[in-house]
């Protein structure tokens, strides 16, 4: 009895041998994967001022081009400094003409017509001077009239200088140095009109890139910050995927490199999936807390993990960021 017990139990213990043994067997023979996944290029597009949203103009999955509107921003403090820009460069442009162009016709006609009256009083001054002069030489009239008649006509004489630098200055214009700076002021005032165009311009918010709208993140009637993305774009045409492999495995993804591989996600009718060819263009080494591993339990060295890059050779129609991609 004994003995018949004895023989069952070694034969399942053979049996269990077996079992373990193939298990391992299928284990070593097993092929092995590397799990990556397909990513894109994803443009996050934010205003440059701030404002309420007043118009959305697409939605998730629209294709755009660049230049394509997508929202439209209401913003008071925009228009309020366009108004303020806008009347300073009048006023600007004003003096500058004033300067460059001079005194009116009629100030210059003024201007002449004083220094014509002040040239004749000076002339006047000057004959009774001379009158006044030769009586006092005979002995007619004392000195003192004579010195009065000469303070006269020096005055008079004074005067008409001065008319005829005021008309000379009427004619000829505003000085270089005032001309400059009223053009430098204008240009400065062109400066800030320019620059609030440009702000008025970015409350049409458009696309700098071309791709698929991924996310439209703004809300109809909510306050948008400025540089807060409110929509993101992807590229489908610019993919790669991207796979982390331990450094022991790392001689398979060497830089420049080529492998198949495959995405569960586009698998044929029949069940099987289409191979594509990437090429590899990027390797990293990932962060120190996430990449060391031992390659074999309590011998060995501990292997870093790096993270891997590569394009693929040809377009892959259907391939979307985030699909699985198996490399055997």
């Amino acid at each position: 009895m004994n003995t018949k017990k004895l023989m069952l139990t070694m034969a399942g213990l053979a049996l269990a041998g077996l079992v373990g043994y193939g298990f391992w067997r299928a284990a070593q023979s097993a092929p092995e994967y590397f799990q990556g996944q397909m990513e894109a290029t994803e443009t996050d597009i934010a205003p440059k001022v701030t404002g309420r949203i007043g118009e959305i103009l697409v939605k998730e999955g629209d294709q755009i081009q660049p230049g394509t509107l997508l929202l439209r921003i209401d913003s008071p403090e925009v228009r309020a400094k366009a108004a303020q820009a806008g009347a300073a460069g009048d006023a600007a442009q004003a003096v500058a003409d004033k300067a460059q162009n001079g005194a009116r016709r009629e100030e210059i006609q003024m201007a002449r017509m004083n220094w014509q009256r002040a040239q004749t009083a000076a002339d006047l001054a000057d004959v009774s001077f001379k009158r006044v002069d030769g009586l006092a030489s005979e002995g007619l009239l004392a000195a003192q009239k004579r010195d009065e008649a000469q303070a006269n006509a020096t005055a008079a004489r004074d005067a008409a200088l001065a008319a005829r630098a005021q008309y000379d200055m009427a004619r000829t214009g505003a000085r270089p140095e005032d001309k400059a700076a009223a053009n430098a002021q204008l240009r400065q005032t062109k400066g800030v009109i320019a620059e609030v165009e440009a702000a008025r311009a970015e409350t049409e918010l458009k696309s700098p890139v071309a791709g698929e709208v991924a996310k439209v993140l703004a809300k109809l009637g909510e306050l948008s910050p400025q540089g807060v993305a409110v929509v993101s774009v992807v590229n489908l045409n610019e993919q790669w995927v991207v796979l982390n492999v331990r450094e022991d495995k790392l001689q398979r993804f060497a830089m420049g490199s080529e492998f198949d591989a495959t995405l569960p996600a586009l698998g044929r009718p029949s069940g099987d999936s289409q191979r594509y060819r990437f090429k590899v263009y990027y390797l990293g080494v990932l962060p120190d807390f996430a990449t060391w591993r031992a390659t074999r339990a309590g011998q060995g060295f501990d292997a870093r993990t790096f993270e891997v890059r590569a394009r693929p050779q040809a377009p892959i129609a259907g391939a979307r960021p985030g699909m699985t991609v198996l490399v055997q």
